[in-house]
C-alpha cells in the first residue's frame, strides 16, 4: 500500500444466551460507532439470495436437508469482510460458535492483518432470565410488547397502544422451555469462553443491569479496540 500504514477495522464477537440483550446492544453500537452486525443467518440467506460462489454451495448442502459447513460460512463471512460499509468494524453475532470455527475465523482475520479485538460476554442470571422471558407477551395486531411483570397494560388484556385484545404468547417462551434452552447454551458456549478468556480478548458485562448502562460499557470496549 505505497508503504502507508493502515488501521484495521475493529472486530468483535458478541456472545450471550437468548434474550441477553445482544441484538439491542449491536444495534446500538452500529448507530453510535459505524459498525455493522454481522448474523449468521443473516449472511447465509444474503449469499444465497445474490447467488455468490459460496452461497450457491450453502443453497445446495441448505436444499439437500443438511447442515452447512464451517469451510463455506467462512467463505461468505470472507465475502462479506470484503465490502465496504464493514471498513468501520463488524460484530459478529453467531459465529463462532465452537472452539474450531473461532481457530478458522483467527485465519481468516489474519489475512487481512486483522483479529479478534473483543469478545464480549453478556452474562445474565439463569433464574432471573427465565422469569424476563417467560413472562413476555405481545399484542398481535400491533405488535406492542408486554410483561407479566414489569409492563402490563393499563387495562388488563386490552394492549394500550391499539385497543386490541388479542394477546399472544411465543411457544419457545415458557420457562420449561427457556431453561432449556439457557443450559443448551451454557453447555455449548463454555468452551469458546475459554478460548477466549486464554487469548486475554475476553470480556464479560453483567446483563442484567440497565441497558444504557450496558451500552456504556460497550462503547468503552469499542473505543479501546479502535484505538489500537
Amino acid at each position: 500500500m505505497d508503504g502507508q500504514t493502515m488501521t484495521a477495522a475493529p472486530v468483535l464477537i458478541l456472545l450471550g444466551p437468548p434474550g441477553a440483550g445482544k441484538g439491542t446492544q449491536a444495534r446500538m453500537l452500529e448507530e453510535k460507532f459505524g459498525l455493522v452486525q454481522l448474523s449468521t443467518g443473516d449472511l447465509l440467506r444474503a449469499a444465497v439470495a445474490q447467488g455468490t460462489d459460496a452461497g450457491k454451495r450453502a443453497k445446495s448442502v441448505m436444499d439437500a436437508g443438511g447442515l452447512v459447513s464451517d469451510d463455506i460460512v467462512i467463505a461468505i463471512l470472507r465475502d462479506r469482510l470484503g465490502e465496504p460499509d464493514c471498513a468501520q468494524g463488524v460484530i459478529l453475532d453467531g459465529f463462532p460458535r465452537t472452539t474450531v470455527q473461532a481457530q478458522a475465523l483467527d485465519q481468516l482475520l489474519a489475512e487481512t492483518g486483522q483479529r479478534i479485538d473483543a469478545a464480549i460476554s453478556l452474562e445474565v442470571d439463569d433464574t432471573a432470565m427465565v422469569t424476563r422471558i417467560s413472562g413476555r407477551y405481545t399484542c398481535a395486531a400491533c405488535g406492542e410488547g408486554y410483561h407479566d411483570a414489569f409492563k402490563q397494560p393499563g387495562q388488563a388484556g386490552t394492549c394500550d397502544r391499539c385497543g386490541s385484545t388479542d394477546m399472544t404468547r411465543r411457544a419457545d417462551d415458557k420457562a420449561e422451555t427457556v431453561a432449556s434452552r439457557l443450559e443448551a447454551y451454557h453447555a455449548q458456549i463454555a468452551p469458546l469462553i475459554g478460548f477466549y478468556d486464554e487469548k486475554g480478548a475476553l470480556t464479560r458485562i453483567d446483563a442484567m443491569g440497565e441497558i444504557r448502562d450496558i451500552a456504556t460499557e460497550m462503547g468503552a470496549i469499542v473505543k479501546t479496540a479502535t484505538a489500537r
